[in-house]
Protein backbone atom coordinates (compact mmCIF):
# COMPACT_ATOMS: atom_id res chain seq x y z
CA UNK A 1 0.00 0.00 0.00
CA UNK A 2 2.89 2.35 1.26
CA UNK A 3 4.50 1.73 -2.66
CA UNK A 4 1.49 2.30 -4.59
CA UNK A 5 0.83 5.63 -2.15
CA UNK A 6 4.56 6.71 -3.13
CA UNK A 7 3.87 5.73 -7.19
CA UNK A 8 0.60 8.01 -7.20
CA UNK A 9 2.53 10.83 -5.48
CA UNK A 10 2.99 13.37 -7.82
CA UNK A 11 6.62 14.10 -8.57
CA UNK A 12 8.07 17.67 -8.59
CA UNK A 13 7.49 18.53 -12.07
CA UNK A 14 3.89 17.29 -11.61
CA UNK A 15 3.85 19.42 -8.27
CA UNK A 16 4.78 22.48 -10.45
CA UNK A 17 2.54 21.94 -13.38
CA UNK A 18 -0.20 21.69 -10.69
CA UNK A 19 1.06 24.74 -8.93
CA UNK A 20 0.77 26.48 -12.10
CA UNK A 21 -1.94 25.54 -14.03
CA UNK A 22 -4.26 24.97 -10.92
CA UNK A 23 -4.85 28.83 -10.20
CA UNK A 24 -4.82 29.58 -14.43
CA UNK A 25 -7.88 26.93 -14.40
CA UNK A 26 -9.34 28.21 -11.53
CA UNK A 27 -9.47 31.85 -12.80
CA UNK A 28 -10.61 30.65 -16.49
CA UNK A 29 -13.37 28.50 -14.74
CA UNK A 30 -14.63 31.41 -12.64
CA UNK A 31 -14.30 33.98 -15.84
CA UNK A 32 -15.99 31.28 -17.96
CA UNK A 33 -18.78 30.78 -15.60
CA UNK A 34 -19.34 35.05 -15.26
CA UNK A 35 -19.35 35.69 -18.59
CA UNK A 36 -22.18 32.88 -19.32
CA UNK A 37 -23.80 34.06 -16.46
CA UNK A 38 -23.84 37.99 -17.45
CA UNK A 39 -23.95 36.95 -21.24
CA UNK A 40 -27.22 35.15 -20.79
CA UNK A 41 -28.17 37.54 -18.05
CA UNK A 42 -28.35 40.27 -21.01
CA UNK A 43 -29.77 38.32 -23.28
CA UNK A 44 -32.60 37.17 -20.99
CA UNK A 45 -32.91 40.67 -20.82
CA UNK A 46 -32.69 42.18 -24.56
CA UNK A 47 -35.33 38.76 -25.34
CA UNK A 48 -37.78 39.68 -22.65
CA UNK A 49 -37.56 43.02 -23.65
CA UNK A 50 -38.07 42.15 -27.66
CA UNK A 51 -40.73 40.13 -26.09
CA UNK A 52 -43.28 42.89 -24.45
CA UNK A 53 -42.49 45.05 -27.44
CA UNK A 54 -43.85 42.56 -29.65
CA UNK A 55 -46.59 41.99 -27.82
CA UNK A 56 -47.28 45.38 -27.16
CA UNK A 57 -47.68 46.07 -30.44
CA UNK A 58 -50.09 42.65 -31.04
CA UNK A 59 -52.33 44.67 -28.25
CA UNK A 60 -52.41 47.80 -30.04
CA UNK A 61 -53.62 45.75 -33.37
CA UNK A 62 -55.83 44.01 -31.36
CA UNK A 63 -57.77 47.18 -30.14
CA UNK A 64 -57.75 48.88 -33.26
CA UNK A 65 -59.52 45.45 -34.73
CA UNK A 66 -62.05 46.11 -31.74
CA UNK A 67 -62.47 49.96 -32.40
CA UNK A 68 -62.63 49.46 -36.74
CA UNK A 69 -65.41 46.66 -35.06
CA UNK A 70 -67.00 48.91 -33.74
CA UNK A 71 -67.16 51.56 -36.58
CA UNK A 72 -68.50 49.28 -38.72
CA UNK A 73 -71.43 48.54 -36.29
CA UNK A 74 -71.90 51.28 -34.27
CA UNK A 75 -74.44 52.97 -36.13
CA UNK A 76 -77.00 50.04 -36.17
CA UNK A 77 -76.52 49.66 -32.66
CA UNK A 78 -76.40 53.03 -31.77
CA UNK A 79 -80.15 53.34 -32.79
CA UNK A 80 -81.54 50.21 -31.33
CA UNK A 81 -82.92 49.51 -28.43
CA UNK A 82 -82.18 46.65 -25.80
CA UNK A 83 -84.84 44.21 -27.53
CA UNK A 84 -84.49 45.16 -30.60
CA UNK A 85 -83.77 41.29 -32.27
CA UNK A 86 -82.97 42.86 -36.21
CA UNK A 87 -80.58 45.12 -34.97
CA UNK A 88 -78.96 42.03 -32.89
CA UNK A 89 -79.32 40.09 -35.84
CA UNK A 90 -77.35 42.49 -38.69
CA UNK A 91 -74.89 43.13 -36.24
CA UNK A 92 -73.87 39.52 -35.43
CA UNK A 93 -73.65 39.31 -39.30
CA UNK A 94 -71.60 41.88 -40.02
CA UNK A 95 -69.12 40.59 -37.02
CA UNK A 96 -69.40 37.54 -38.52
CA UNK A 97 -68.17 38.72 -42.22
CA UNK A 98 -65.35 40.03 -40.50
CA UNK A 99 -62.21 38.05 -40.37
CA UNK A 100 -59.07 38.25 -41.22
CA UNK A 101 -55.78 36.88 -41.94
CA UNK A 102 -55.83 32.52 -41.60
CA UNK A 103 -57.67 31.89 -38.03
CA UNK A 104 -58.23 36.19 -37.27
CA UNK A 105 -62.12 36.34 -36.42
CA UNK A 106 -64.21 38.05 -33.95
CA UNK A 107 -66.23 36.50 -31.17
CA UNK A 108 -69.75 37.89 -29.15
CA UNK A 109 -70.92 36.16 -25.98
CA UNK A 110 -74.22 37.48 -23.88
CA UNK A 111 -73.18 38.11 -20.39
CA UNK A 112 -74.97 34.65 -19.05
CA UNK A 113 -71.92 32.81 -21.59
CA UNK A 114 -73.93 32.17 -24.80
CA UNK A 115 -71.67 32.47 -27.80
CA UNK A 116 -73.22 34.38 -30.63
CA UNK A 117 -70.35 34.87 -33.08
CA UNK A 118 -67.47 32.56 -34.31
CA UNK A 119 -67.19 32.55 -37.80
CA UNK A 120 -64.17 29.93 -37.92
CA UNK A 121 -65.50 27.75 -34.93
CA UNK A 122 -69.23 27.51 -35.78
CA UNK A 123 -69.48 24.37 -33.38
CA UNK A 124 -69.33 27.52 -30.46
CA UNK A 125 -72.21 29.48 -31.44
CA UNK A 126 -75.32 28.99 -29.46
CA UNK A 127 -73.67 27.15 -26.74
CA UNK A 128 -73.56 28.41 -23.71
CA UNK A 129 -69.85 28.88 -22.40
CA UNK A 130 -69.81 29.71 -19.05
CA UNK A 131 -67.40 28.17 -16.65
CA UNK A 132 -64.83 27.29 -19.53
CA UNK A 133 -61.30 27.03 -18.90
CA UNK A 134 -58.63 26.06 -20.81
CA UNK A 135 -56.13 23.01 -20.74
CA UNK A 136 -53.72 25.28 -18.58
CA UNK A 137 -56.68 25.98 -16.09
CA UNK A 138 -57.20 29.50 -16.43
CA UNK A 139 -60.68 30.90 -16.66
CA UNK A 140 -61.59 31.80 -20.57
CA UNK A 141 -65.61 32.64 -21.12
CA UNK A 142 -66.15 34.40 -17.61
CA UNK A 143 -62.99 36.38 -17.63
CA UNK A 144 -63.59 37.84 -21.13
CA UNK A 145 -66.93 38.79 -19.78
CA UNK A 146 -66.30 40.27 -16.66
CA UNK A 147 -63.52 42.80 -19.19
CA UNK A 148 -66.27 43.12 -20.94
CA UNK A 149 -68.54 44.69 -17.94
CA UNK A 150 -65.35 46.30 -16.92
CA UNK A 151 -65.59 48.48 -20.36
CA UNK A 152 -62.90 46.20 -21.84
CA UNK A 153 -59.26 44.84 -21.37
CA UNK A 154 -56.90 42.11 -22.32
CA UNK A 155 -56.79 38.19 -21.32
CA UNK A 156 -54.21 35.89 -22.27
CA UNK A 157 -55.01 31.33 -22.60
CA UNK A 158 -54.80 28.89 -24.61
CA UNK A 159 -57.07 28.06 -27.67
CA UNK A 160 -57.20 25.92 -30.13
CA UNK A 161 -56.29 27.68 -33.75
CA UNK A 162 -58.89 27.23 -36.22
CA UNK A 163 -56.49 26.46 -39.02
CA UNK A 164 -54.72 23.47 -37.26
CA UNK A 165 -57.20 22.81 -34.51
CA UNK A 166 -54.28 22.69 -32.04
CA UNK A 167 -53.71 24.57 -28.90
CA UNK A 168 -51.74 27.84 -28.95
CA UNK A 169 -51.10 30.89 -26.74
CA UNK A 170 -53.64 33.80 -27.52
CA UNK A 171 -54.46 37.10 -26.55
CA UNK A 172 -57.84 38.85 -26.67
CA UNK A 173 -59.08 41.89 -26.32
CA UNK A 174 -62.67 42.81 -25.67
CA UNK A 175 -65.12 45.22 -24.77
CA UNK A 176 -68.39 45.79 -23.95
CA UNK A 177 -72.05 46.12 -25.10
CA UNK A 178 -73.83 47.20 -22.17
CA UNK A 179 -77.37 48.10 -23.57
CA UNK A 180 -77.46 44.47 -25.28
CA UNK A 181 -75.17 42.93 -22.84
CA UNK A 182 -72.80 41.81 -25.34
CA UNK A 183 -69.12 40.84 -24.35
CA UNK A 184 -67.32 41.72 -28.17
CA UNK A 185 -64.06 41.25 -29.19
CA UNK A 186 -61.15 39.24 -31.09
CA UNK A 187 -57.77 37.77 -30.75
CA UNK A 188 -54.36 36.94 -32.11
CA UNK A 189 -52.10 33.47 -31.39
CA UNK A 190 -48.71 35.05 -30.08
CA UNK A 191 -47.05 31.41 -31.32
CA UNK A 192 -45.22 33.35 -33.83
CA UNK A 193 -43.71 35.98 -30.69
CA UNK A 194 -43.04 32.63 -29.06
CA UNK A 195 -41.24 31.47 -32.02
CA UNK A 196 -39.28 34.29 -32.39
CA UNK A 197 -38.00 34.35 -28.78
CA UNK A 198 -37.33 30.81 -28.72
CA UNK A 199 -34.99 31.30 -32.10
CA UNK A 200 -33.46 34.41 -30.07
CA UNK A 201 -32.96 32.29 -26.79
CA UNK A 202 -31.43 29.30 -29.34
CA UNK A 203 -29.09 31.80 -31.10
CA UNK A 204 -28.22 32.80 -27.66
CA UNK A 205 -27.48 29.77 -26.26
CA UNK A 206 -25.43 28.75 -28.97
CA UNK A 207 -23.29 31.67 -29.03
CA UNK A 208 -22.52 30.95 -25.49
CA UNK A 209 -21.86 27.82 -26.16
CA UNK A 210 -19.18 28.87 -28.55
CA UNK A 211 -18.23 31.77 -25.99
CA UNK A 212 -17.73 29.00 -23.70
CA UNK A 213 -15.98 26.72 -26.56
CA UNK A 214 -13.44 29.60 -27.33
CA UNK A 215 -12.72 29.95 -24.01
CA UNK A 216 -11.86 26.54 -23.32
CA UNK A 217 -9.87 26.14 -26.43
CA UNK A 218 -7.61 28.86 -25.34
CA UNK A 219 -7.31 27.52 -21.63
CA UNK A 220 -6.35 24.58 -23.27
CA UNK A 221 -3.91 25.87 -25.43
CA UNK A 222 -2.40 28.41 -22.46
CA UNK A 223 -2.37 24.95 -20.35
CA UNK A 224 0.07 23.07 -22.75
CA UNK A 225 2.26 26.12 -23.44
CA UNK A 226 2.42 25.78 -19.33
CA UNK A 227 3.34 22.77 -19.82
CA UNK A 228 5.50 22.80 -22.20
CA UNK A 229 6.95 25.91 -20.81
CA UNK A 230 7.82 24.10 -17.28
CA UNK A 231 8.66 21.28 -19.08
CA UNK A 232 11.24 23.08 -20.82
CA UNK A 233 12.23 24.88 -18.11
CA UNK A 234 12.53 21.64 -15.83
CA UNK A 235 14.38 20.00 -18.33
CA UNK A 236 17.11 22.97 -18.45
CA UNK A 237 16.76 23.31 -14.54
CA UNK A 238 18.03 19.88 -14.11
CA UNK A 239 20.42 19.46 -16.77
CA UNK A 240 22.04 22.55 -14.99
CA UNK A 241 21.46 21.15 -11.51
CA UNK A 242 22.98 17.99 -12.77
CA UNK A 243 25.72 19.91 -14.53
CA UNK A 244 26.34 21.59 -10.99
CA UNK A 245 25.79 18.25 -9.07
CA UNK A 246 28.71 16.55 -11.07
CA UNK A 247 31.18 19.73 -10.67
CA UNK A 248 30.36 20.07 -7.03
CA UNK A 249 30.98 15.84 -7.01
CA UNK A 250 34.23 16.38 -8.79
CA UNK A 251 35.18 19.27 -6.56
CA UNK A 252 34.47 17.05 -3.25
CA UNK A 253 36.81 14.16 -4.92
CA UNK A 254 39.44 16.71 -6.05
CA UNK A 255 39.38 18.19 -1.95
CA UNK A 256 39.73 14.40 -1.28
CA UNK A 257 42.63 13.61 -3.25
CA UNK A 258 44.02 17.06 -2.54
CA UNK A 259 43.51 16.37 1.94
CA UNK A 260 45.20 12.97 1.12
CA UNK A 261 47.95 14.16 -0.86
CA UNK A 262 48.82 16.50 1.74
CA UNK A 263 48.39 13.92 4.71
CA UNK A 264 50.28 11.81 2.34
CA UNK A 265 53.18 14.16 1.77
CA UNK A 266 53.06 15.55 5.41
CA UNK A 267 53.69 11.87 6.94
CA UNK A 268 56.29 11.29 3.79
CA UNK A 269 58.24 14.72 4.55
CA UNK A 270 57.86 14.72 8.52
CA UNK A 271 56.96 11.42 10.21
CA UNK A 272 58.61 9.66 7.72
CA UNK A 273 61.73 10.99 8.06
CA UNK A 274 61.69 11.47 11.36
CA UNK A 275 61.31 7.45 11.77
CA UNK A 276 64.08 7.03 9.78
CA UNK A 277 66.21 9.17 11.76
CA UNK A 278 64.96 7.40 14.56
CA UNK A 279 65.57 4.10 13.40
CA UNK A 280 69.39 4.75 12.52
CA UNK A 281 69.46 6.41 15.85
CA UNK A 282 68.67 3.14 17.58
CA UNK A 283 70.95 0.35 15.06
CA UNK A 284 73.61 2.91 15.58
CA UNK A 285 72.55 2.32 19.65
CA UNK A 286 72.64 -1.42 19.06
CA UNK A 287 76.32 -1.24 17.49
CA UNK A 288 77.87 0.64 19.83
CA UNK A 289 76.25 -1.51 22.80
CA UNK A 290 77.86 -4.51 21.15
CA UNK A 291 81.13 -2.99 20.96
CA UNK A 292 80.97 -1.34 24.68
CA UNK A 293 80.92 2.10 22.73
CA UNK A 294 80.39 4.79 25.87
CA UNK A 295 78.75 7.01 23.66
CA UNK A 296 75.35 4.69 23.42
CA UNK A 297 73.40 6.70 25.52
CA UNK A 298 73.86 9.81 23.15
CA UNK A 299 72.73 7.59 20.59
CA UNK A 300 69.39 6.66 22.53
CA UNK A 301 69.38 10.30 23.29
CA UNK A 302 68.85 10.92 19.55
CA UNK A 303 66.36 8.59 19.37
CA UNK A 304 63.96 9.55 22.30
CA UNK A 305 64.05 13.23 20.44
CA UNK A 306 63.13 11.44 16.88
CA UNK A 307 60.28 9.73 18.61
CA UNK A 308 59.04 12.98 20.33
CA UNK A 309 59.13 15.10 17.44
CA UNK A 310 56.89 12.24 15.45
CA UNK A 311 54.49 12.36 18.22
CA UNK A 312 54.26 16.37 18.08
CA UNK A 313 53.62 16.23 13.87
CA UNK A 314 51.34 13.05 14.37
CA UNK A 315 49.11 15.82 17.07
CA UNK A 316 49.50 18.35 14.54
CA UNK A 317 48.18 16.62 11.30
CA UNK A 318 45.48 15.30 13.67
CA UNK A 319 44.76 18.77 15.07
CA UNK A 320 44.45 19.79 11.10
CA UNK A 321 41.90 17.32 10.48
CA UNK A 322 39.95 17.33 13.33
CA UNK A 323 41.05 19.23 16.14
CA UNK A 324 40.17 17.57 19.68
CA UNK A 325 39.70 21.34 20.93
CA UNK A 326 36.81 22.04 19.49
CA UNK A 327 34.66 19.49 20.06
CA UNK A 328 36.06 19.96 24.20
CA UNK A 329 36.56 23.49 24.52
CA UNK A 330 34.32 25.09 22.09
CA UNK A 331 34.64 27.11 19.31
CA UNK A 332 36.86 30.24 20.80
CA UNK A 333 39.63 28.11 21.60
CA UNK A 334 39.71 26.19 19.27
CA UNK A 335 40.17 29.14 17.21
CA UNK A 336 42.77 30.70 19.71
CA UNK A 337 44.89 27.57 19.56
CA UNK A 338 44.37 27.43 15.24
CA UNK A 339 46.12 31.58 15.44
CA UNK A 340 48.81 30.50 17.45
CA UNK A 341 49.77 27.73 15.70
CA UNK A 342 49.17 29.75 12.70
CA UNK A 343 51.54 32.40 14.07
CA UNK A 344 54.08 30.41 15.10
CA UNK A 345 54.53 28.56 11.98
CA UNK A 346 54.23 31.68 9.55
CA UNK A 347 55.60 33.92 11.79
CA UNK A 348 52.78 36.48 10.69
CA UNK A 349 51.40 38.56 13.40
CA UNK A 350 47.81 36.90 13.86
CA UNK A 351 45.70 38.03 16.72
CA UNK A 352 42.06 36.30 18.13
CA UNK A 353 39.43 38.16 19.63
CA UNK A 354 36.23 36.74 21.16
CA UNK A 355 33.75 37.13 23.96
CA UNK A 356 31.55 34.32 25.32
CA UNK A 357 28.42 33.94 23.73
CA UNK A 358 25.35 34.66 25.66
CA UNK A 359 24.12 31.51 23.38
CA UNK A 360 25.92 28.42 22.22
CA UNK A 361 26.44 27.64 18.22
CA UNK A 362 25.71 24.02 17.53
CA UNK A 363 28.14 21.38 16.38
CA UNK A 364 27.45 22.39 12.75
CA UNK A 365 27.97 26.38 13.18
CA UNK A 366 31.15 26.08 14.67
CA UNK A 367 32.74 23.39 12.61
CA UNK A 368 31.53 25.20 9.87
CA UNK A 369 33.39 28.34 11.18
CA UNK A 370 36.61 26.55 12.18
CA UNK A 371 36.87 25.17 8.86
CA UNK A 372 36.28 28.71 7.11
CA UNK A 373 39.29 30.78 9.44
CA UNK A 374 41.25 27.42 8.55
CA UNK A 375 40.20 28.13 4.85
CA UNK A 376 41.12 31.54 4.73
CA UNK A 377 44.25 31.58 7.15
CA UNK A 378 45.37 29.54 4.39
CA UNK A 379 44.92 31.13 1.65
CA UNK A 380 46.43 34.48 3.66
CA UNK A 381 49.77 32.16 3.96
CA UNK A 382 49.97 31.43 0.29
CA UNK A 383 48.32 34.42 -1.63
CA UNK A 384 48.03 37.69 0.70
CA UNK A 385 51.53 38.85 1.44
CA UNK A 386 50.40 39.89 4.69
CA UNK A 387 52.43 40.49 7.88
CA UNK A 388 49.21 40.88 10.12
CA UNK A 389 45.96 39.31 10.62
CA UNK A 390 42.75 39.68 13.27
CA UNK A 391 40.21 37.37 13.79
CA UNK A 392 37.25 38.32 15.50
CA UNK A 393 34.51 36.14 17.03
CA UNK A 394 31.39 37.41 18.66
CA UNK A 395 27.50 37.33 18.84
CA UNK A 396 24.89 39.99 18.07
CA UNK A 397 21.25 40.16 17.14
CA UNK A 398 21.53 37.96 13.79
CA UNK A 399 23.25 35.30 15.45
CA UNK A 400 27.17 34.65 15.36
CA UNK A 401 29.56 36.76 13.36
CA UNK A 402 33.10 35.35 12.60
CA UNK A 403 35.37 38.58 10.72
CA UNK A 404 38.90 37.89 9.43
CA UNK A 405 41.31 40.86 8.01
CA UNK A 406 44.42 40.90 6.90
CA UNK A 407 46.69 43.94 5.48
CA UNK A 408 47.34 42.18 2.50
CA UNK A 409 47.53 42.86 -1.12
CA UNK A 410 43.66 41.86 -1.72
CA UNK A 411 42.37 39.72 -4.33
CA UNK A 412 43.16 39.81 -8.30
CA UNK A 413 40.70 42.01 -10.23
CA UNK A 414 37.76 39.71 -10.56
CA UNK A 415 38.82 36.73 -8.45
CA UNK A 416 35.28 36.90 -6.64
CA UNK A 417 33.44 36.68 -9.55
CA UNK A 418 35.57 33.41 -10.90
CA UNK A 419 36.15 32.03 -7.13
CA UNK A 420 38.28 29.52 -6.14
CA UNK A 421 38.60 26.40 -4.60
CA UNK A 422 39.31 27.75 -1.32
CA UNK A 423 36.45 30.63 -1.38
CA UNK A 424 33.71 28.12 -3.33
CA UNK A 425 34.63 25.96 0.30
CA UNK A 426 33.89 28.74 2.15
CA UNK A 427 30.90 29.95 0.26
CA UNK A 428 28.95 26.58 0.36
CA UNK A 429 29.97 25.46 3.94
CA UNK A 430 28.13 28.77 5.49
CA UNK A 431 25.22 28.38 2.57
CA UNK A 432 24.47 25.24 4.27
CA UNK A 433 23.84 26.92 7.39
CA UNK A 434 21.61 29.44 5.47
CA UNK A 435 23.88 32.00 6.82
CA UNK A 436 25.72 34.83 4.88
CA UNK A 437 29.53 35.37 3.35
CA UNK A 438 30.78 38.67 2.38
CA UNK A 439 33.95 39.26 0.87
CA UNK A 440 35.38 43.20 0.77
CA UNK A 441 38.78 43.34 -1.40
CA UNK A 442 41.32 45.95 -1.44
CA UNK A 443 44.69 47.09 -2.20
CA UNK A 444 45.16 47.70 1.71
CA UNK A 445 43.82 43.92 2.59
CA UNK A 446 40.88 42.01 2.47
CA UNK A 447 37.85 41.40 4.88
CA UNK A 448 35.99 38.16 5.39
CA UNK A 449 32.58 37.96 7.18
CA UNK A 450 31.04 35.35 8.12
CA UNK A 451 27.21 35.37 9.27
CA UNK A 452 25.44 32.35 11.14
CA UNK A 453 21.83 32.92 11.36
CA UNK A 454 20.26 32.48 15.13
CA UNK A 455 18.39 29.36 14.28
CA UNK A 456 21.68 27.70 14.75
CA UNK A 457 22.51 29.50 18.29
CA UNK A 458 21.15 26.68 21.50
CA UNK A 459 19.97 27.71 24.75
CA UNK A 460 23.13 28.57 26.89
CA UNK A 461 24.00 26.14 29.90
CA UNK A 462 25.70 26.98 32.93
CA UNK A 463 26.89 30.39 32.94
CA UNK A 464 30.12 29.21 34.80
CA UNK A 465 30.79 26.76 31.32
CA UNK A 466 29.10 28.85 28.37
CA UNK A 467 31.86 29.04 25.77
CA UNK A 468 31.56 30.20 22.34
Amino acid sequence: MTRLLDRLAPRYGQKLFLLAALPLVLAVSAISLLVVQQSRRLAESEIAALEAELIAAKKVELKNYVTLARAAFYSVYASALPDDEAAKTRVTQILAAMTYGTDGQFFVYQYDGTNLVAPRQTELITRNWAGQADSAGTPVTDRLIELARDGGGYHTYLWPKPSTGEEALMISYVGGLQDWKWAVGTGVFIDDVLATTAAARAATEARVRDTFLWIAAITLIALLVVFLSGLLITTRERRLADGKLKALTQRILDAQEDERGRVARELHDSISQLLVGVRYALELAKRRQATGDPAVGDSLDKGISGLNGAIQEVRRISRDLRPGVLDDLGLGPALQALTESFSARTGIEANFETVVFRNRLDQEAKIALYRIAQEALTNIERHSGADTVNIRLRGNRSGGLLRIEDNGTGLPSGATESAGMGLRNMSERIEQLDGTLRLFSTRNGTVIEAQVPLSHMLPPEDPQKATA
